[in-house]
């Protein structure tokens, strides 16, 4: 079973700690600053969006470059390997895949960062002059396998959980219980209403 990041959207407030903590710790390792996860907000809820680590992943069987990989329950992209073709977001159900490049604007003072399309444009339609683009999608911080997803300790309503198959097999036991015992009430109640004993 994969790991995963669970959202409560009872929780979520839609701060964006989270996407801050993400961009952080990606930082300080020396990859790309771009939040590997999104927080969708309506009028009525708002909520973190991670990858899923689908079992299936349909976006590891359209890479055409092999970039996509399933490693230690997880699905990650090699940045690196990725041609920035977009088939993987436009594969995933759930949109938790979108392009991202570093920008050769601001290098060294050169320039100032001039956007060649709206911002309101779908990220997947997105095109910027002079920037190489890949897929980016949450990792589970695999840069820091002993601290383990900076979003879930970020949150300050506890939105995010860390999903594992240890957490899994539990939650599956309770909820088996608990269908178990509302089963015996109802098959109690059918009897009393039946008048049998």
């Amino acid at each position: 079973m994969n790991r995963f990041i669970a959202v409560d959207p009872d929780k979520c407030i839609g701060c964006g700690t989270c996407r801050a903590a993400c961009s952080e710790g990606h930082l300080e390792y020396g990859l790309q600053g771009e939040p590997r996860l999104s927080v969708i907000q309506t009028s009525d809820i708002s909520a973190a969006l991670a990858c899923h680590h689908c079992e299936g992943a349909p976006c590891l069987q359209v890479c055409p470059v092999n970039a996509i990989d399933h490693d230690n329950g997880s699905i990650h992209i090699n940045e690196q390997t990725c041609i920035g073709c977009k088939l993987c977001g436009i594969a995933c159900p759930f949109g938790c895949i979108h392009p991202s490049g570093t920008s050769i604007a601001g290098v060294a003072g050169i320039m100032m960062a001039t956007p060649t399309y709206s911002k309101s444009l779908e990220p997947l339609l997105r095109w910027e002059v002079g920037v190489v683009t890949c897929a980016v999608k949450c990792d589970l911080c695999s840069y820091d396998p002993v601290g383990g997803p900076r979003c879930v300790g970020a949150c300050p309503t506890n939105a995010l959980t860390y999903v594992n198959g240890e957490l899994m097999q539990e939650t599956v036991k309770e909820r088996r219980l608990e269908t178990a015992s509302e089963h015996e009430v109802l098959v109690d109640d059918l009897h009393a209403y039946r008048g049998e004993e």
